[in-house]
């Protein structure tokens, strides 16, 4: 059976923040391991903290780290038959001239097999204009809690 995400749309006011719709989209990005598009919007040089799958820190210090991290991470999870996706339950950014960052408060949700998990994640990204677009030039994520299982009710069928 396969899942999709329940979430009703965001607010209005998280939408009219500096780099809500990028957010959005480097999530998305992570959930369809899509990494030709995460690739364009991420311009990590000086690495990335990112959750690894035992829910510690990974540490990737530079833009070949941060390949070989995120190709295995898809190729891990799709062998594994897992999926999962990001819920956005908080929003802050700020912008001023060419940088900025946000501030995003998230569920990422899990599931593999009978396992149905929710991890709460607290995230904080740097921006940076390039040409007439913005790049994400750093991320680092932790776990903010316990995780905890997620309501069968949150779930429909495709």
């Amino acid at each position: 059976m396969e899942h999709q995400r329940t979430q009703e749309p965001y607010p209005a006011k998280w939408k009219e923040k500096p780099f809500f719709d990028l957010t959005v989209e480097l999530l998305n990005s992570v959930r369809d391991h899509d990494f030709e598009r995460l690739s364009h919007i991420c311009d990590d040089d000086f690495g990335i903290v990112d959750i690894n799958p035992e829910g510690g820190s990974q540490i990737i210090r530079n833009s070949q780290q941060w390949e070989e991290w995120f190709q295995g991470l898809f190729t891990e999870l799709k062998n594994r038959g897992a999926v999962t996706w990001s819920e956005i339950t908080r929003y802050e950014a700020f912008q001023k001239g060419e940088m900025g960052y946000s501030v995003v408060d998230f569920d990422q949700i899990f599931l593999e097999g009978s396992q149905k998990l929710k991890f709460p994640v607290l995230a904080t990204i740097i921006w940076k204009k390039e040409g007439n677009g913005w790049r994400e030039s750093r991320y680092h994520s932790s776990l903010v809690g316990s995780p905890r299982p997620v309501e069968e009710k949150r779930f429909g069928k495709r």
